[in-house]
Formats: C-alpha cells, structure tokens, sequence
C-alpha cells in the first residue's frame, strides 16, 4: 500500500498489507486470518474492526474454549498479546 494515504468510508482488507503514516476515518476494517498487517504511525478514527473467514473461527474457538472451562487458558493468551515486547 502507499504512504499517507487517507481512507474514509470504505472497507479496507488487511490480510497481508503494509499501511504507514495513513489515517483511517469511519472505515471497516476487516482481517480474515492471512499474514498479519503492519501498522507504522497509523491513525484510527471510529473505525470498526471485522474478523472474517480464519480470524473469525479462531474467535470462536477461543469463546468454545471459554465456555467449556478453559478460562484461564483464554486469559493467559489475551495477557500475552497485551504483554508490550
């Protein structure tokens, strides 16, 4: 993707995208599981973020893993996302 390019309105895929200095306004923002995208110096205004296809079943597996008892397990893995590196 180019650089500093301003999305408004409009659905942006990321699987496998590279997005730097760009601004996102009221934008649906939709992964669906491929190789992760890359963010540099991004700005995000009211977006709305979408899980598809892959990324959607793994969220569903985590609330079936959440459900069935494996509680901690789930929290364990949301810890270690949040855990800055």
């Amino acid at each position: 993707m180019p650089d500093g390019v301003s999305y408004s309105h409009e659905t942006v895929a990321l699987d496998g995208e590279t997005f730097t200095s760009c601004e996102f306004r009221d934008c649906r923002m939709v992964y669906a599981g491929g190789e992760p995208p890359v963010f540099d110096h991004c700005k995000f205004v009211d977006c709305d973020w979408k899980q598809d296809e892959a990324a959607a079943r793994t969220l569903a597996y985590l609330k079936v893993l959440w459900n069935a008892g494996a509680k901690p397990n789930v929290q364990a893995l949301i810890k270690d996302i949040t855990v800055a590196r």
